[in-house]
């Protein structure tokens, strides 16, 4: 006997709503720091340098962002420094070894060759 397939109803797909959002709809509150750092910026007037100084002032601001760079770094530990140090020795000492051993290996092979 032939049996019927059972049809099964059609699955009803999901509704998928896709909302898309650029950054003008976003209003995100701005950090306390963001705020400072406007305010610091609103406060700041901007004079007029003399020439003679302007060389001076330069090397001032290279000097404010490098240490505020420097503050933004992340530090290894002491444990994390010991580890990278024994690396680059490990590295250091293979590569070394490596080098010489080619060195005596061409060594042999033109005195042979020269021979």
């Amino acid at each position: 006997m032939a049996t019927k397939a059972k049809k099964t109803p059609a699955k009803k797909e999901a509704a998928t709503t896709v909302t898309r959002i650029k950054a003008a709809d976003t209003k995100a509150k701005p950090s306390a720091k963001t705020v400072r750092k406007q305010k610091a910026i609103k406060k700041a007037t901007v004079r007029p340098v003399p020439k003679l100084l302007r060389p001076f002032v330069a090397i001032g601001g290279y000097f404010k962002g490098a240490w505020f760079e420097l503050r933004q770094v992340r530090w290894p530990n002491r444990k994390a420094t010991w580890s990278l140090t024994g690396a680059v020795l490990l590295f250091t000492a293979f590569f070394i070894v490596l080098i010489v051993l080619l060195d005596v290996l061409f060594k042999y092979l033109f005195e042979l060759i020269l021979r």
